[in-house]
């Protein structure tokens, strides 16, 4: 089921061949409930054994449009995750700080560390996207910029780093039903932005943009996943057994303690 939704060198895909509305056959949010809790008793047991054993970090990177739900896909997912081991980060606009350093510096300064587990709201990709969209770097700082990304994520590999990069997938219907709601209900008006409307015109080009992150990146070590996200039950149940999978891989084990030596101090 996942190798549908996974992109790496050997499987280049356009956007376009990816409905926003696939459910992968389930019906509802019931017919997956029960596997939900499953993945999710199984991520707190991987997250046990990542802390103890401090052998591997965990980078999950959620991109998307606005409206295709990063934050909330963090509170759902993620939420059952002990806090001591885990860290939401959110990439806005650049500070002055931030600027002055390279573009990936905001980025690997709050990367895990072994044994623990970060969720990246938005993440270094922006400066390939809404950066490139509007023209605020040309084709060639483009391509280099996804060079650098590449090197960036192959050394997060060569020093343990599990990332998963998950691409939220919405119809342009989608986010715009989402921002009338923002702007009619007086509890979710405070997420409405005027800049909303205003990137929505740049929607093909956006999509251009990140067909070309993809084809520059997804690679077999750090493939991206196109989750369908039209549905906020099955975008929720198709991110957590990514996630899962990726990290059932790791093989993690508890650090053995050799208890006999402690026995011969008492002795």
């Amino acid at each position: 089921m996942l190798e549908k939704y996974r992109l790496d060198e050997k499987r280049k895909v356009s956007l376009k061949d990816y409905d926003p509305d696939d459910t992968a056959g389930f019906a509802s949010k019931e017919e997956v409930a029960e596997s939900f809790e499953a993945l999710k008793e199984q991520l707190q047991d991987i997250q046990e054994r990542l802390f103890a054993s401090k052998t591997n970090g965990v980078l999950i990177l959620f991109q998307g449009m606005d409206c295709s739900g990063k934050d909330g896909v963090v509170k759902k997912v993620l939420a059952g995750l002990n806090p001591q081991g885990f860290r939401a980060e959110s990439f806005k606009q650049p500070t002055s700080d931030e600027a002055a350093h390279d573009f990936l510096w905001r980025a690997h300064k709050v990367a895990p560390a072994r044994g623990y587990i970060s969720s990246f709201n938005r993440s270094y990709y922006e400066e390939v996207l809404i950066t490139r969209v509007h023209s605020l770097i040309d084709k060639k700082t483009a391509n280099s910029r996804l060079k650098y990304i590449q090197q960036f994520e192959r050394m997060l590999a060569d020093n343990g780093t599990a990332l998963i990069k998950i691409f939220l997938h919405i119809s342009p219907e989608f986010q715009l039903n989402k921002i009338n709601e923002r702007m009619e209900n007086p509890e979710k008006l405070w997420k409405f932005d005027p800049s909303d409307l205003e990137e929505r015109r740049y929607w093909d080009e956006y999509m251009k943009a990140y067909a070309d992150a993809f084809k520059a990146t997804a690679t077999k070590t750090n493939p991206w996943h196109v989750v369908p996200a039209n549905n906020r039950w099955f975008r929720d149940y198709l991110v957590l057994k990514i996630i899962v999978s990726a990290l059932s891989k790791l093989k993690l084990e508890y650090p053995k303690v050799d208890m006999n030596h402690y026995k011969m101090q008492e002795e």
